[in-house]
């Protein structure tokens, strides 16, 4: 299907009803639907979009840092190089998003669905990750030091060249993941599931 390009009056109109949605505890506006819509190098900083239909959206290059996408519904959605600092994603649905190159450094991203989602060089330092899914995940050469990931499951999620160093991974499920050429240094892996062969050492 093809992507739906939006006017500048058209995503006003459908923020503000999205807000009085919001504000009436649903009883008036309208929940958000930006499903395929086109909004590439948007800036939608400190937007308030929890609850929002984003999936299959374009939102690539798109400034959403400091944005409210708690339980927004992310899922295929075309993140790749958009800045999402300290934005709120708390159990979002990002599962396959393409979130190659993307800033989410110090972003909630707790209890969030990122299965089998492309995050390529992603700058997810400090972010909160905690309990998230990331299985299957595509994690190679991101950046995750300090973030988040206790009781997180990365089950078969490629970590290879990941920086990892300072994160905390304890009780996570790292089983069958790749962590070839991985930086652990200084993560906490207590009581984590590794994948085969590799063993926590004690200093």
């Amino acid at each position: 299907m093809k992507e739906n390009k939006l006017t500048a009056q058209e995503l006003t109109n459908i923020l503000q009803a999205h807000k009085l949605w919001l504000e009436s505890d649903t009883k008036q506006g309208a929940c958000a639907d930006l499903s395929r819509a086109n909004l590439s190098r948007a800036n939608l900083s400190g937007a308030d979009l929890s609850h929002a239909n984003l999936s299959h959206a374009n939102l690539s290059r798109a400034d959403l840092s400091f944005a409210n996408l708690a339980e927004a519904n992310l899922s295929h959605t075309n993140l790749a190089e958009a800045d999402l600092g300290f934005a709120n994603l708390a159990e979002a649905d990002l599962g396959w998003a393409d979130l190659r190159r993307a800033n989410l450094s110090g972003a909630d991203l707790g209890w969030v669905d990122l299965s089998e989602a492309n995050l390529l060089w992603a700058n997810l330092s400090g972010a909160n990750l905690a309990e998230a899914n990331l299985g299957w995940a595509d994690l190679r050469w991101a950046n995750l030091s300090e973030a988040n990931l206790s009781e997180a499951n990365l089950l078969w999620a490629n970590l290879r060249g990941a920086s990892l160093g300072y994160a905390n991974l304890s009780e996570a499920n790292l089983s069958e993941a790749d962590l070839s050429e991985a930086d652990l240094s200084g993560a906490d892996l207590s009581h984590a599931t590794l994948a085969e062969g590799w063993k926590i050492v004690k200093e």
